[in-house]
């Protein structure tokens, strides 16, 4: 029989270290500091400082950012930092100045640190520390040996939080970095901007526009190599398919005139308002409905899973539309 032995508590020297010098009073308590010497050691010109309510900094010096970050979330956490669910994360301006966004401000210039916890927890704001709180299941990802929200969450909580959302460029070089430099998954940005209630704000919607065509694109470019690369028949792109009398039908990324094929690329979040999806799903009914086999491909298997991508795309290719009604592809 195999039987664990437990991991043993950390020191209080050790715990410092692994917390960049920031601990909490429970913690000190548990390694047998009485909370005599804490006071005593927090006088002024002791050796310690309280950070916040029941947070200490474990030296006489101003705590640099990445202590003040340590601080929010033990004082969110209030128990340590022991691996939980729920355990709180840092979002918003703070989180993004971890994760080396260039678009906020450095992380020695962040003034106020943002915490989400559980909506449960009843916890005030304290210092420089703002209390979020989500009914959703937190999660983290570590940044610098830190909890932060996914980035993201932490782009909505930082437009959401800031004045940001009223300067249309700051909005869309927030959006773009986001996206295209720190590869954050547009799916996961448009999803928590529309979340947040965010997409009624015109710069968030017009920025995030921007930034859907862009990566649409992206992709249609991408997939126009692999088709190159691929042998398969060559396409049209981008052009608008009409019926003969000219009636408008859809404006497909990819058609296979000869074969009643086409491809539909990031269809479920190429539009952020319902009015935008309802069109472009009645484009595609419509394409269905006159027997157009239609393919449709997330941007991001073109990267992950290109030969799988390259088999559907065959196999689509041989079976061909189902008799469907022969299209004008108009070139503009």
């Amino acid at each position: 029989m195999n039987h664990q032995t437990p991991s043993p508590v950390p020191s209080l020297d050790d715990l410092a270290r692994l917390q960049c010098n920031v601990v909490t009073a429970s913690q000190l308590r548990s390694r047998g500091v009485p909370a005599r010497t804490i006071t005593e050691h927090c006088r002024h010109g002791g050796p310690w400082q309280r950070i916040l309510p029941r947070v200490f900094v474990l030296q006489p010096d101003p705590p640099t950012p990445e202590q003040r970050m340590w601080a929010a979330l033990l004082y969110a956490a209030q128990n340590g930092m022991a691996e939980r669910r729920g355990a709180p994360v840092i979002t918003g301006a703070a989180a993004l100045a971890l994760y080396g966004f260039t678009s906020v401000p450095r992380l020695p210039a962040v003034y106020g640190v943002d915490v989400l916890v559980p909506r449960q927890r009843r916890l005030r704001d304290a210092g420089e520390v703002r209390i979020l709180r989500t009914d959703r299941s937190l999660e983290a990802r570590l940044v610098h040996g830190l909890a932060c929200a996914p980035m993201a969450r932490a782009v909505a909580d930082t437009l959401a939080s800031s004045d940001v959302v009223s300067r249309p460029g700051a909005v869309r070089a927030l959006l773009r970095e986001a996206v295209a430099e720190r590869g954050c998954p547009v799916r996961e940005l448009a999803a928590e901007l529309r979340d947040a209630g965010l997409l009624a704000a015109v710069p968030v919607r017009a920025a995030l526009d921007e930034v859907l065509a862009a990566v649409r694109e992206g992709a249609r470019e991408a997939l126009r190599g692999l088709l190159a690369g691929w042998l398969l028949p060559e396409p049209v792109c981008g052009v608008e398919l009409r019926m003969r009398g000219g009636t408008f039908v859809a404006v497909p990324d990819v058609f296979w005139p000869g074969r009643g094929v086409a491809v539909e690329l990031d269809s479920d979040v190429r539009c952020v308002s319902e009015g935008e999806s309802a069109w472009v799903r009645a484009c595609q009914h419509r394409m269905e409905h006159l027997g157009v086999r239609v393919v449709y491909l997330a941007s991001e298997r073109l990267v992950s899973e290109p030969a799988a991508v390259e088999e559907e795309l065959r196999t689509a290719l041989a079976a061909g539309g189902l008799d469907p009604v022969r299209l004008v592809a108009d070139h503009g």
